[in-house]
């Protein structure tokens, strides 16, 4: 039996069920199983349903197959997510076959079959669901039967757990023949509930939604189980041969890799990195046998598109901590699995496979620290990790019953540079502008902060909030993380006059992201006084936080920004009082001038590194403002001798266009300034003040 923590439960609701037509149970059922990632993997799997419907032209009943369309996530499918269509028209494809060697050309055909109109393409995976003769169909990809599938003696295996519930079919690459060979399973095996495809996965099947469902469930738990029992007591993986470090010091050593390792990777387009450290990848990492199980690389498809051939293994000993050696030596590491990849692409390819890949690796594993993965954005490293996560358990399994066998190599090729998948890459919509990058905010929970965190996610960019205020923080970041997906935003409370917090926000940054590549310096502090009344802690405080505080955030994005070695772009958002002197002010208009001063010496020498330094000046920004909640709109208010409510219309008819000035103004300047738009700007300032000719810079 398989224990209570490991155990698949039954959640299906009959009450809720029992209104429910046969499409919306499909989707009730895949959202089900794709809610536990012990059943299947983000986007892998797919279940299907064959429902009777009236056709549209002829008003006639017909048999229409719904099925998870191409590019899916069970869990999160909608009932638009479901291409549908016609069995009969299905069935008559047989005809339009031409062999294995023509297979692909029958995905061409499927839009063909559509039924309703549906625009929803259908996945390769459309023939093996058509051509099963039940009604409701899974196909999953747990972890503990992709260890059966991926055993040397996985038919044996198969038989051993389920006898002749279940069978077994040899690896197949996805397609149309594939299809077939299930079909003829089916009519040879009439009483059979499913089968596992080798280094694949399961197939179940039932002639109920609910009965399909719990079947899929029962099969999982009778493999989970089998492994419990078979492995109880066996060193997982050979045993440990390393000691992890312990969980701050393993954050250590990935916020040194990470913005080294994005920087080699990040050649053709800016990468975001993952790191994991769970006890499932600790205790693979330590292991005695990691290194010959990672160079077999992954067994399942679904594995091997999200995570490559194999993963890197980073050449760090945790005993002697050895960080900077293995720094030293990172580039030549990465080179030689590049040459590697290289070698590997011209064994394999065909005279009509797609150019060359990028060759990095995806997966990065670091003995005694844990595991990072590097992607486009930050929701597929994430998930690249998940991925290989799978694989480790599958690996775990399979070693310690038999022998793991990955993908051979040809195969894992031909996947890997299949046309049908290069051309659904090619039809990926283009990158947003500031995709792959990464941005730090200083005063991120202010408006202005905000509006530019929202311009730059928006566009794609990953953003690390930073402020002094928690609560207002934590809002500001969960508003972000529902809008925007909480992968792309993090927040850390940070002081900018607290040199070690300022470099722990940075170490977070690095962990969470893999690196900087833009950082807003926008924590502000106003104050007003004639200078007489100027006191020495008002003038300090205003340094601290204008002058002493931009330089810190910026000597810390220069040190990672230096690191990557991919250029940057720091913008200080100052304020037209930096150029233009206003009365009872000092001691902000004097930081302000500062901070325009230092912008220009790091543009100087940030500019050979490629690293772009820029500045924004506002002017009167008042609403969303945390600045102006406080003493500071009260002083303004009576240097100018009007009240609150006058003080905005003041600053608009004061300005040359007689215009407020908004944070989402300011936002589209940094905007500028983080962008290629701006690529050839450094050691400039814009001016967002709605005209003042005092502000003039020239």
């Amino acid at each position: 039996m398989t224990s209570a923590t490991t155990r698949l439960v039954s959640l299906w609701d009959d009450a809720k069920a029992a209104t429910m037509s046969e499409s919306e149970k499909l989707l009730y059922r895949s959202n089900l199983l794709g809610s536990d990632k012990r059943v299947t993997n983000y986007g892998g799997g797919n279940t299907s349903a064959k429902v009777m419907q009236m056709d549209p032209l002829t008003g006639e009943a017909a048999e229409v197959l719904w099925v998870k369309g191409s590019g899916g996530d069970v869990g999160s499918i909608k009932m638009d997510g479901f291409a549908t269509l016609y069995m009969d028209k299905l069935r008559a494809l047989k005809g339009k076959y031409r062999g294995v060697e023509h297979e692909d050309e029958m995905v061409g055909y499927l839009p063909h079959c559509t039924f309703n109109l549906n625009p929803r393409a259908a996945s390769i995976d459309t023939p093996l669901h058509a051509y099963v003769p039940q009604k409701h169909v899974d196909h999953m990809h747990p972890d503990a039967i992709i260890a059966i599938a991926a055993s040397k003696d996985s038919k044996a295996m198969t038989a051993e757990i389920f006898g002749d519930a279940i069978g077994w079919l040899p690896w197949k690459k996805p397609g149309y023949e594939l299809g077939l060979w299930l079909e003829a399973f089916c009519l040879a095996n009439p009483d059979a509930k499913g089968v596992v495809l080798e280094s694949h996965g399961l197939f179940t099947w039932a002639d109920d939604a609910k009965a399909c469902y719990e079947l899929t469930l029962e099969i999982i738990n009778k493999a989970t189980a089998f492994f419990e029992e078979k492995t109880s007591g066996v060193a997982a993986f050979g045993g440990a041969i390393h000691h992890s470090l312990d969980a701050q010091a393993r954050r250590d050593v990935a916020a040194r890799l990470m913005p080294a390792i994005r920087g080699f990777v990040s050649g053709q387009q800016h990468m975001v990195g993952n790191f994991e450290d769970s006890d499932a990848v600790l205790e693979f990492v330590n292991a005695k046998d990691m290194r010959d199980l990672a160079a077999l690389g992954t067994s399942c498809p679904d594995h091997f598109l999200r995570t490559k051939i194999c993963p890197l293994v980073v050449d760090f000993d945790p005993a002697r901590n050895n960080i900077e050696e293995v720094l030293s030596g990172l580039e030549a590491q990465i080179s030689a699995y590049r040459e590697g990849y290289k070698a590997y692409y011209e064994r394999c390819k065909h005279a009509d496979s797609p150019a060359l890949r990028d060759p990095n690796a995806v997966v990065y594993l670091i003995p005694g620290v844990g595991m990072l993965t590097f992607a486009k954005d930050r929701a597929t490293a994430r998930i690249s990790g998940e991925f290989y996560v799978n694989a480790i358990n599958v690996m775990r399994g399979a070693s310690a019953v038999s022998e793991y066998c990955g993908l051979p190599e040809q195969e894992a090729f031909d996947i890997e540079y299949w046309l049908l998948e290069e051309a659904k890459l090619q039809r990926m919509p283009k990158p947003k502008s500031l995709a792959g990058r990464v941005a730090l905010i200083t005063g991120g929970a202010g408006g202005i902060g905000a509006a530019t965190a929202a311009r730059y996610l928006s566009e794609g960019a990953c953003v690390m909030l930073a402020d002094i205020n928690a609560a207002a923080l934590d809002e500001v970041r969960a508003g972000f993380a529902v809008q925007y997906g909480a992968d792309a935003v993090r927040a850390v409370e940070m002081n900018v006059t607290d040199e070690a917090a300022v470099c722990a926000a940075y170490a977070y940054a690095c962990v969470e992201f893999g690196g900087v590549d833009i950082l807003v310096s926008n924590a502000g502090i106003a104050s007003s006084a004639p200078v007489e009344d100027t006191s020495l802690e008002m003038w300090n405080k205003n340094m601290d936080i204008l002058s002493t505080g931009y330089f810190l955030v910026s000597r810390e994005a220069f040190k990672v920004m230096r690191v990557q070695d991919m250029g940057g772009s720091v913008v200080f958002v100052a304020s037209k009082n930096g150029l233009a002197a206003s009365p009872n002010a000092s001691a902000y208009c004097t930081a302000k001038a500062s901070e325009i001063h230092l912008a220009r010496c790091l543009a100087l020498e940030g500019a050979e590194a490629g690293i772009r330094v820029n500045v924004v000046n506002p002017d009167a920004v008042l609403r969303g403002s945390r600045i102006w909640e406080g003493e500071w709109l009260d002083q303004r208010a009576s240097t100018y001798g009007t009240d609150k409510g006058g003080l905005e219309e003041m600053y608009r008819q004061r300005s040359m266009l007689k215009r407020s000035v908004l944070p989402e103004d300011i936002a589209e300047a940094a905007y500028f300034f983080a962008s290629e738009k701006s690529a050839k700007s450094t050691g400039n300032i814009i001016n967002v003040d709605a005209g003042n000719v005092q502000a003039f810079t020239r």
